[in-house]
């Protein structure tokens, strides 16, 4: 099998994997990166690589960070560069159609979902969410159209009961990065074609935003739930306490009833709070100005009256 030229473009930890995976194999020439720009973190507020970047430049491999992928001069790169193919996951810009016209086999794009369901920003978030028992990833043929273009292939995974958005796209990280090198070698040698995507079945999960992640404890334990696990590690979910922000980790449906929603019962082993059905029991907790810590050492901490709630 002839190898191809490729650019790679992704940003954050879970396009690592991918990338990583298209490294390690030999099988095709990674040429150059395309990543988001340097971006300030920490206390510091330096100017910090993407996590695709920085594995990049462990392996020698030119990173391109353009402002906009529309920008003359990465335009002018990439086709200097000649790529026969730009495999991307997680690039997080737009990709207009003079950039998608450079390679000649195009963008084949890693999405983690099975396509149809699920286009946009956040689909593990969106599965998890709406209690999808099975997701997956996809790898398709970027078009101008969002996540809409032909699909090449899929691998399935199954959502646990207590999976967070963290941990499912942990594991999808690494299937779905054996799936784009499995369709890129299919590419290459001619045995794979991209087939459209059915019209039914659309559904789309739009970017998380903080707001998204407040908690509302009149819904039901399950619909709580499931909303920490899918807002956890990013944004995080939050309610609010005596007024001030207080962030949740994952809770537990447990069969009690008798509280109203968002009231907190504090037992000795347990933290409870009530929602639309049954009480939840907190995890993880994380009061304004504090650490993380287990939800009985801040209640102890916090002394708790009778009646107060998470709002």
């Amino acid at each position: 099998m002839t190898e191809m030229r490729l650019v790679f473009a992704g940003t954050p930890e879970p396009a690592v994997p991918a990338l990583r995976g298209l490294i390690e194999s030999g099988r095709h020439e990674v040429a150059a990166v395309v990543t988001r720009p340097d971006a300030p973190a920490g206390r510091g507020r330096r100017l910090v690589r993407s996590p695709v970047g920085a594995l990049a430049d462990e392996h020698g491999i030119e990173v391109l960070t353009p402002a906009k992928a529309s920008d003359p001069d990465f335009l002018a790169r990439l086709r200097e560069l000649e790529p026969d193919c730009c495999p991307v996951v997680a690039y997080g810009a737009l990709l207009r159609r003079k950039a998608l016209e450079i390679p000649r086999h195009g963008w084949v794009n890693l999405h983690f979902s099975l396509l149809p369901a699920w286009r946009g920003a956040a689909p593990v978030q969106a599965a998890i969410r709406h209690g999808d028992e099975i997701t997956g990833a996809s790898t398709f043929r970027l078009v101008p159209e969002l996540d809409a273009g032909p699909v090449f292939g899929v691998v399935t995974e199954e959502i646990r009961g207590t999976d967070t958005s963290g941990d499912l796209l942990g594991r999808l990280a690494v299937s779905g990065g054996q799936l784009l090198l499995a369709t890129l070698d299919g590419i290459e040698d001619g045995t794979l074609r991209a087939e459209e995507q059915p019209s039914d079945g659309v559904s789309y999960a739009p970017k998380v935003e903080v707001d998204d992640a407040k908690v509302d404890f009149a819904a039901p334990a399950l619909a709580v739930d499931r909303l920490v696990r899918s807002v956890t590690p990013d944004p995080g979910a939050w309610a609010l306490f005596r007024d001030e922000r207080f962030k949740l980790g994952p809770v537990s449906p447990v069969d009690e009833e008798g509280l109203a929603p968002g009231e907190i019962a504090v037992e000795r082993k347990r933290v409870l709070v009530g929602t639309g059905t049954t009480a939840v029991a907190l995890g993880e907790v994380q009061a304004q100005g504090k650490k993380r810590m287990a939800a009985t050492d801040w209640a102890r901490g916090s002394r708790i009256e009778r009646g107060e709630r998470l709002k």
